[in-house]
């Protein structure tokens, strides 16, 4: 449930234009409501600033239009992540409001605008064109919760005069996701030519010796710049939510 939500509630009981039972009613979901399926978080919100969000991976679309609807009878925007597009086209059936975004595999609705609430512009980089569906999500999660964002696609170190001409990118943002598959050094690059906090994210891309992201996430926990920060292979989400808070005006 949205604080505005919550906040008006209170004022009409204020007021006396609603009743005590209307009221509890109103609010009898808060802090969480048990769907069977699914326990669903409507407080965090109120408490973190954005609602659940729903990882899709391994949940039925059964379930997850369950919980979508939990949502948006709440007035909470939806972000589900990890969608396939046999789930996408089923829940836009289901939803039509909703969007697919087949790049980022995740459904949203957005009941209302999520407003800018970032004090400046986070900037998503992916080394390869590989990587760029863990680099969308992170786009996506970061406009969601918010954010000004700018991406900067298939810059890698293989061809590192692309990233240095489009330094000013750089340079204008707050806070930087650098995505990364095989041998991960993007982010010390990066890393080593910005005074911001720098969000390394290992993907999965790249041969054998790649190890499914680990030779990637290892290269960034051992990245010799400063400020460089690592979350889990394929964390797109992650990275992004990090971002938010890091980005993020506080009231």
């Amino acid at each position: 449930m949205q604080r505005s939500a919550i906040e008006k509630i209170l004022q009409e009981l204020a007021e006396g234009t609603v009743g005590v039972p209307q009221a509890l009613e109103s609010l009898k979901h808060l802090p969480f409501e048990d769907l069977g399926c699914a326990t669903v978080d409507h407080h965090r919100t109120l408490r973190q600033g954005f609602p659940e969000v729903i990882f899709g991976q391994s949940k039925s679309v059964d379930q997850m239009r369950t919980i979508i609807a939990a949502l948006l009878d709440k007035g909470s925007n939806v972000l589900a992540t990890r969608i396939d597009p046999e789930k996408g086209d089923q829940l836009v059936a289901s939803f039509p409001q909703g969007i697919y975004h087949p790049d980022a595999r995740a459904f949203t609705v957005e009941q209302h605008p999520a407003g800018i609430r970032g004090k400046g512009t986070v900037l998503v980089v992916c080394a390869g064109t590989s990587d760029i569906p863990v680099a969308a999500e992170a786009v996506l999660t970061a406009r969601m919760m918010g954010n000004e964002v700018e991406k900067l696609y298939d810059v890698g170190v293989a061809g590192l005069h692309r990233l240095l001409a489009r330094r000013s990118l750089l340079h204008d943002a707050s806070v930087i996701i650098v995505v990364a598959g095989m041998e991960g050094a993007l982010p010390s690059v990066i890393g080593g030519l910005v005074d911001k906090p720098v969000i390394a994210v290992p993907t999965s891309v790249g041969y054998g010796a790649a190890f499914g992201g680990v030779a990637a996430l290892l290269g960034m926990l051992n990245s010799c710049a400063a400020g460089v920060t690592v979350v889990n292979i394929d964390n797109g989400f992650g990275a992004a939510y990090a971002a938010s808070l890091m980005n993020r005006i506080h009231a």
